[in-house]
């Protein structure tokens, strides 16, 4: 009888070693080689330009963002693991999840400079936000891969977008502008993947800068006031960053410095006054790729963006290995959102977009976003390792 159980017990651990080996060939190994490097190319950043943030203790943000990058490994091998079919068959509670966490924000969450964003658990907070860039993703991949051919119908559009409005809305409000932008941009990704005709993919970007037009100008005009004032500032000074440098332009003017002051090596962590002298604001998240340019110069910044390169090359790529239309638009709208967080991001430290909240991914000091993004490339691994 013994023998007969161990005999049984050999040919399943000969199949599930099987199926590990199996899984290990399949995975997409220089999107995680790349992942890796640009999670240890943060670190090293991260200890470099927070060294004298804290007095005692100069290794506690590299710590802390090393903590949570742990953390957000555990987040890739978990989505790695889950088919993406289980999000597709249950969209519905994807999506009510993600309005959830958003309707929880203004209730408990925490107020930090006059926006309310973060929910605490104990000691830890989270941005519920963060976590929306990928679910609404996963949400209109599936509205729009279980429609078919109907794709092509207007009403498919307008109801997506419908959808999507709905998250935007509450994020813009919290107020965010920044992450409603990356959630209309994962809006707009989507549709194309999915393959939206060009007219109504037009029609939406026309709606997209009329919207605009109507906050940034027709509204304001009239006496209605719909950006919070910080937030009509920096549009303002990103249209003229040289009307109040030591007001409203502030923050541009010395990201700048900071970035020009690089020169092609950098300045180093001592020598880095604008960093070090805390003349750059939130030089560890929203401004830490003109930290990263004021102490590692030129060179520096270029090996961070050809890592970025080869990231999106191979996200998009994973498109390719898709075996269906809703695996295929989840990563064209990943791919997407990295690259438009990337692109904001740093544009915005060098004068080529409104400062905004979005993080550099993988590299701007937060739990959040470390989590979600390498989670979202747990997705894309999930799609390679079930290619056929």
């Amino acid at each position: 009888m013994v023998d007969y159980v161990v005999t049984q017990r050999a040919p399943a651990r000969m199949r599930a070693r099987a199926r590990e080996a199996s899984l290990l060939r399949r995975l997409d190994w220089v999107l995680l080689a790349t992942v890796v490097a640009i999670v240890g190319y943060g670190l090293w950043a991260i200890d470099g330009i927070t060294k004298l943030d804290v007095a005692g203790d100069p290794d506690f943000y590299v710590k802390r963002q090393a903590a949570y990058a742990l953390l957000g490994a555990v987040g890739l091998i978990v989505a790695l693991l889950i088919d993406p079919q289980l999000y597709r068959r249950h969209s519905k509670i994807v999506f009510g999840a993600l309005i959830a966490m958003l309707l929880l924000v203004p209730v408990i969450g925490v107020e930090v400079r006059n926006t309310r964003r973060w929910i605490e658990l104990g000691a830890f907070q989270f941005q519920p936000s963060e976590f929306g860039k990928l679910l609404i993703i996963l949400f209109l991949a599936a509205f729009l891969a279980d429609r078919g051919k109907r794709i092509a119908d207007g009403r498919t559009v307008l109801t997506a977008t419908g959808l999507a409005f709905v998250p935007m809305s509450l994020v813009f409000w919290q107020p965010d502008l920044g992450t409603a932008v990356v959630y209309a941009a994962a809006l707009w990704a989507t549709l194309f993947v999915a393959g939206t005709r060009w007219v109504h993919l037009s029609v939406l970007l026309g709606v997209a800068a009329l919207v605009a037009v109507v906050v940034l100008w027709a509204a304001p005009a009239a006496g209605v006031q719909i950006l919070a004032d910080y937030q009509h500032d920096r549009l303002t000074g990103f249209l003229n960053p040289s009307e109040n440098p030591q007001g409203s332009t502030y923050n541009i003017t010395q990201s700048t410095t900071a970035v020009g002051a690089g020169g092609l090596d950098g300045r180093g962590v001592s020598g880095a006054t604008q960093t070090s002298g805390n003349y750059l604001p939130e030089h560890h998240t929203d401004f830490v790729f003109a930290s990263l340019a004021e102490q590692r110069g030129f060179f520096g910044v270029s090996i961070l963006l050809l890592l970025y390169l080869l990231l999106i090359w191979r996200a998009i790529k994973v498109i390719t290995y898709a075996t269906d239309a809703y695996s295929a638009t989840v990563a064209g709208g990943i791919a997407f959102v990295f690259l438009v967080q990337i692109f904001i991001n740093v544009g915005m430290t060098i004068g080529m977009a409104p400062i905004t909240g979005i993080p550099l991914p993988f590299v701007s000091s937060g739990g959040s976003s470390m989590v979600v993004n390498l989670a979202a490339v747990g997705v894309l691994q999930a799609i390679c390792v079930r290619r056929r």
